[in-house]
């Protein structure tokens, strides 16, 4: 059984590299985010002996020598120093905010209603269908055919090793949600969900998800952890009986 500070802990150390991105981890992480995802540099894990300001300035630095005019931070509470009071100096913008959500696999309970289900991405044609939810929800741009093939190879390594997987969900048969999870120290972590704007309140985001557990649990998963947005998801996440360890904050900064 995992600990509220194992449960912390693995909150705070869950970063996201994507595919062609660059990082560099000294004060804290930087992740430049590559084009097809709109760029801009992504900031978490505060770890520094310097101020907020000088942990600030590192940041800031550190975009615009990659050229990029955004930064994005996420303050959470594990952060050394804490950088919330000096962004909101600098004139940052509060944009988002997720609440850490974790449960043992084996305490959820979800509804899924009919007409409503879910399957693990085994072909490239899903991976196609999930990549058409995904640019209409987070408006990226959409994969050449050479990007589906490398994504369906990613997807179809992570499963077979037993390290993650990726979901779609279905609504009387139609492509509409979609969700992934990888297993870290048997945790399972719960992203990238996303649901068609028309079909959202029908039930596909927890088909996602019951899937996303019971296929974690059966690569050996015990506990699933996951920042679900106070505006969509965290609702349904505390329904289902996951337990709150608090929020994270998202804050823009023009550079």
């Amino acid at each position: 059984m995992h600990t509220t500070d194992d449960i912390l802990r693995a909150a705070a150390a869950w970063v996201w590299f994507p595919r062609d991105s660059e990082q560099q981890n000294d004060e804290l992480q930087l992740v430049r985010y590559p084009a097809r995802f709109g760029g801009g540099v992504r900031a978490s894990q505060v770890d520094s002996t310097a101020d907020a300001a000088a942990v600030v300035d590192h940041a800031i630095a550190r975009t615009r020598a990659w050229g990029e005019s955004r930064l994005t931070v996420w303050v959470s509470p594990s952060d050394s120093p804490d950088l919330e009071h000096e962004l909101l100096r600098r004139g940052a913008e509060l944009f988002d905010t997720v609440t850490v959500f974790a449960s043992p696999i084996e305490s959820i309970e979800i509804d899924i209603p009919v007409g409503g289900s879910a399957e693990v991405v085994r072909s490239i044609e899903q991976v196609r269908e999930v990549d058409a939810i995904n640019v209409a929800v987070w408006a990226q741009a959409p994969f050449d055919e050479e990007g589906l093939r490398t994504e369906f190879s990613d997807i179809s390594t992570a499963l077979a090793a037993g390290t993650g997987l990726r979901v779609l969900g279905r609504i009387d048969g139609e492509p509409v949600s979609t969700g992934g999870c990888t297993i870290v120290d048997g945790f399972t972590r719960l992203w990238g969900a996303a649901t068609l704007e028309h079909a959202r309140g029908r039930g596909a985001y927890r088909a996602v998800l019951a899937e996303r557990l019971r296929a974690s649990a059966e690569l050996g998963a015990r506990t699933a952890l996951v920042k679900g947005r106070i505006s969509t998801s965290a609702p349904i996440l505390a329904r289902a009986g996951f337990r709150n360890y608090g929020d994270e904050r998202g804050y823009r900064l023009a550079v």
